[in-house]
């Protein structure tokens, strides 16, 4: 198989109903300006989203002489992190709780990130989650002054942050054992507190503005 140069790659996976076309069009009329625009100064660009990490095993594979086993918790406890990246700094802003990322959530942290970045216009890209649809949330988001973009359905792979929280699972999770769910807690929100310190490095290497885009020639799988 090698000398035919054939590796072997763990297998990815496409949102089975992303339209490849919507997504070229949408960067090229709605994500390209804005970008622009941030990196002339104009406006403060975040990409943001939700994610929900659990207190589980996450197995990931390790170089070792014989095979390790990790101490699975009890229970499913999680803690939910609402979170932006700035596209030009890398900076990331976040919030944690401990309940459900609802369109009060959303509206807390659009308050935050205005308190934390007023001098200049923000644009907020966002996935179709229902609660970031809603009516109230896109009032609120008008009167901050935040011009809220959202991605075309089924798009994570347009999104950056999406690599910031398989970024946080490496660090944070894999091959990690909490014994309760306070230190699992304390483990996240303590990475997510220094991690623009710590992790700058990685944050403007993992979080550039390159869009993946999953073109047929680039799948495995084609439609039947």
């Amino acid at each position: 198989m090698k000398r035919h140069g054939l590796r072997f790659i763990k297998c990815g996976h496409i949102p089975a109903k992303a339209d490849n076309e919507a997504q070229h069009q949408w960067v090229e009329t709605e994500l390209k300006p804005v970008i622009a625009a941030a990196q002339e100064g104009q406006v403060h660009l975040f990409f943001c989203d939700a994610a929900h990490f659990v207190l589980q095993p996450f197995l990931c594979s390790l170089w070792c002489a014989f095979r390790v086993f990790i101490k699975a918790s009890a229970g499913r406890n999680r803690i939910n992190v609402l979170g932006a990246v700035n596209a030009i700094t890398k900076e990331v802003v976040t919030l944690t709780n401990t309940t459900y990322i609802t369109s009060d959530t959303l509206i807390e942290f659009l308050k935050l990130l205005k308190e934390k970045f007023r001098d200049k216009p923000i644009a907020l890209i966002l996935d179709n989650a229902r609660y970031q649809h809603c009516f109230v949330v896109k009032t609120m988001a008008k009167s901050l002054g935040i011009h809220l973009l959202f991605l075309p359905p089924y798009s994570p792979n347009l999104n950056i942050i999406e690599r910031l929280w398989k970024f946080t699972k490496k660090k944070i999770l894999y091959a990690k054992y909490y014994n309760n769910p306070k230190q699992f807690h304390e483990a996240i929100q303590s990475f997510f507190n220094g991690i623009n310190e710590s992790f700058k490095e990685d944050l403007i290497s993992l979080l550039c503005l390159k869009s993946q885009f999953f073109d047929n020639k680039k799948s495995l799988i084609y439609p039947l």
